[in-house]
């Protein structure tokens, strides 16, 4: 009885029994937050993917329908936009009066412009090689005497790459019809400078060439033409002093003769060179 009345026992008692009551009351609440960390432990690893909420799902495929439709978009534009080039490109040229090939790395056309279907006889050129296209016709440079081939020079720039410029070839089409033309082949490349083929632009010089004949023709004729009348005039001339220096009738009625029947021959003559002028030109235009 004394000791319960001791106030210094009383006051251990009561730390002793909050000591204890804390103690029992932690352990309490440490077993319960492992209880939660145990069951939210076992709940994490029985989660798959099936056992997502269904809104997730919805997300997900929501966004990836998003995304197929602007790469759709994208492949749309894309599509778009080569096809505009291309259009621009096959415009271009339809619209150029030289013709324009491309030979794939393989030597056979993948693209023709109309010109060159027009210049070289062809309804249909896409497919062909370049040794069926030119059928061996002879090349000859404008710089040198180097003869080529049409095909071998296309083979060349192929597997070599080599440029070629203005190689000139006698050409005869399809329907026997002779041309002249001017070849520059050259080599194309890709974005990544790898050999695409080669390009050969065709320029039909048959009208020069021909033009070039007219006017040589007709310089030759003008040369002989001025001959003749110097030859004329100066044997009308002297007709003329030799009839001034003769009075007598017998001798200037000769000369006079003589005077005439060397202009009828200049007139004749004249007449000639307008008829062979004349002639020149229709050939011309006929051929």
């Amino acid at each position: 009885m004394k000791l319960l009345a001791n106030p210094l026992f009383l006051r251990m008692a009561a730390v002793f029994f909050a000591a204890a009551f804390a103690f029992i009351l932690g352990a309490l609440l440490m077993r319960k937050i492992k209880r939660g960390i145990e069951q939210e432990s076992l709940l994490g690893e029985g989660t798959s993917a099936d056992n997502l909420p269904l809104h997730t799902y919805h997300a997900v495929i929501q966004q990836l329908k998003q995304q197929k439709h602007e790469l759709q978009a994208l492949q749309q534009q894309e599509r778009r936009r080569s096809k505009t080039t291309e259009n621009l490109s096959a415009a271009v040229l339809s619209n150029l009066s030289s013709g324009v090939l491309f030979f794939n790395t393989s030597g056979l056309v993948r693209q023709a412009n109309p010109a060159a279907k027009s210049i070289l006889g062809f309804a249909a050129l896409t497919g062909m090689n370049a040794e069926d296209l030119f059928r061996g016709a002879p090349v000859r440079t404008k710089s040198d005497s180097e003869v080529r081939i049409a095909a071998a020079a296309v083979a060349q720039t192929l597997n070599h790459a080599t440029l070629f410029r203005r190689l000139e070839t006698e050409y005869a089409t399809p329907s026997g019809e002779l041309r002249v033309l001017d070849l520059t082949i050259s080599p194309v490349y890709g974005s990544e400078a790898q050999m695409l083929g080669a390009a050969c632009v065709i320029e039909d010089q048959t009208e020069m060439v021909r033009m070039r004949a007219r006017q040589e023709l007709r310089g030759d004729m003008s040369a002989e033409m001025a001959l003749e009348l110097k030859s004329s005039v100066a044997s009308i001339s002297e007709y003329a002093h030799r009839l001034a220096r003769h009075y007598d009738e017998e001798s200037a009625k000769q000369l006079a003769n003589d005077i005439a029947a060397e202009a009828q021959h200049l007139e004749r003559k004249i007449g000639g060179f307008l008829a062979a002028d004349k002639a020149v030109e229709t050939g011309s235009s006929v051929n």
